[in-house]
């Protein structure tokens, strides 16, 4: 669906706030979880999603944790995105082809919608996590 969940969002936050930190150095996830006041359960699910793309880097032990495995400029928030709730559809019936009782072939706005998905990808693959902290948003 086109509204991102709070995976997603967390997602995003968890990236930023890493990217704020000195990348040689591991923030534990008690870290990250005070810095963003998110719960360690939920950030422990995001964080192995996140894993899952080779995003972090991670360290045990006493001096552990994670940081970002590449620099905050090499990450566009689409993927960050996408690897948390998937494809962004501003509507169902483009995933979803059951969901509309009319023949997607004879349906006029379909161009539309399919226009506006495009747009929030364009969007979303622009921007990197360092124009987030640079403020170019």
């Amino acid at each position: 669906s086109m509204k991102i969940s709070t995976k997603g969002r967390y997602a995003l936050r968890m990236m930023l706030d890493l990217a704020q930190q000195d990348q040689s150095v591991y923030s534990p996830l008690k870290d990250i979880c005070e810095r963003q006041h998110v719960s360690m359960k939920y950030l422990e699910q995001i964080t192995s999603m996140l894993n899952r793309e080779n995003f972090l880097k991670s360290a045990r032990g006493p001096k552990g944790g994670y940081t970002l495995s590449r620099k905050p400029s090499e990450y566009t928030i689409a993927e960050i995105i996408k690897a948390t709730e998937g494809e962004i559809y501003p509507v169902d019936c483009l995933c979803d082809k059951d969901f509309c009782n009319k023949n997607l072939t004879e349906c006029i706005s379909q161009k539309f919608w399919i226009g506006l998905k495009n747009n929030i990808d364009d969007y979303l693959s622009r921007i990197t996590l360092q124009d987030v902290l640079d403020g170019k948003v």
